[in-house]
Order: structure tokens, then C-alpha cells, then sequence
């Protein structure tokens, strides 16, 4: 059974930094693309970052332009998780944010084959 559980989201100031983990299990993580989405209040789950299954040492990163030079995102095989540093945090950041897993590349939701059950950012001003 495949499980993704968020952590390290919180409330924190804007211009403030936040780090959220995903950690995976009951696939093998090093296959499949891992993207972050965010769910804001009134609105559909968009997408934030995505990165590529192992490839060598060579990861493909992908980023929306809402977050680009703020956010990273990046992986550990070896813990089987993904991260998301969030840097320059504003009040529009203030969503649900949700791993997911795929075993392709995708940038949208309908693309994502496996869903966390999110954490929560509240970016306050």
C-alpha cells in the first residue's frame, strides 16, 4: 500500500522560511516522479514543484512561476523523501500543500498517480 505523509508545515511570517518532508513508502521511491501541489482556500490544487525519478545523478527539477527562485525541491532516495524549502514566504503561499507520487513526469493533478493527505502552510502578514 503506498503511503506519502507530509510534515513541517506551520504558521510563520511572511519573508519567513518553511521546510516540508514527504516521506514515502510501499513503492519504489526511486522511480517515480515527485511532485508538491497546494490547495488554497476557494481555489483548485495547482501545482508547485516536481521533480524527476533517478536518472544517474542527474535530476530534472520544474517549477511554477509563482514559486521559482523561492522554492526547491529535492529528494533523498536513501530516506525516501522528498523535500520543499520554502523561502520569502508571502500570504498567497497560504495553502494545503500535498506530495504526490508518479511514475511520470507530470505537472498536473489528473497526472499524479498517488496523494498525501497534506500539510498545511499559514503564511501570515
Amino acid at each position: 500500500q503506498v503511503q506519502l505523509v507530509e510534515s513541517g508545515g506551520g504558521l510563520v511570517l511572511a519573508g519567513g522560511s518553511l521546510r516540508l518532508s514527504c516521506a514515502a513508502s510501499g513503492r519504489t521511491f526511486s522511480r517515480d516522479a515527485m511532485g508538491w501541489f497546494r490547495q488554497a482556500p476557494g481555489k483548485e490544487r495547482e501545482f508547485v514543484a516536481v521533480i524527476s525519478r533517478s536518472g544517474g545523478s542527474t535530476y530534472y527539477t520544474y517549477y511554477a512561476d509563482s514559486v521559482k527562485g523561492r522554492f526547491t525541491i529535492s529528494r533523498d532516495n536513501t530516506k525516501n523523501t522528498v523535500y520543499l524549502q520554502m523561502n520569502g514566504l508571502k500570504p498567497e503561499d497560504t495553502a494545503v500543500y500535498y506530495c504526490a507520487a508518479s511514475g511520470v513526469l507530470s505537472y498536473s493533478v489528473g497526472g499524479m498517480d498517488y496523494w498525501g493527505k497534506g500539510t498545511l502552510v499559514t503564511v501570515s502578514s
